[in-house]
């Protein structure tokens, strides 16, 4: 099981490698929303602001989100890792109940290219 630390070093990877996208990743990348990630095995959630192609304004938070964003991840500490890597398919994992996302019908369109 990843720790808090390496799924916050997960996020800002992932972060870095939205910012360095193209072409449509850095179109759909380029949202101006509120975004959380809750980690389901350590039971914290991540939020932040999905802004300018990249994840700004990250803060920790024990449990469930306090407030509804309008993008929000669940999934495992492991998966969270593995998704920013490389080794989890994010379609695949989100096929197997892995991970959940939800976001409004035109912004799931917009982030399939991201996924």
């Amino acid at each position: 099981m990843a720790n808090a630390e390496e799924c916050r070093e997960a996020l800002e990877q992932l972060s870095r490698n939205m910012a360095k996208s193209t072409g449509d990743v850095r179109k759909a990348a380029a949202l101006d929303r509120s975004l959380s990630c809750r980690i389901t095995d350590l039971d914290l959630t991540f939020t932040g602001r999905l802004r300018d192609g990249r994840i700004q304004d990250v803060t920790t938070a024990p449990g469930a989100p306090v407030e509804k964003a309008e993008i929000r991840l669940a999934m495992s500490s492991d998966d969270l890792v593995a998704l920013v890597d490389g080794r989890l398919d994010f379609a695949s994992a989100w096929a197997r109940g892995r991970v959940k996302l939800e976001a409004g019908f035109r912004d799931l369109l917009r982030l399939r290219t991201l996924l």
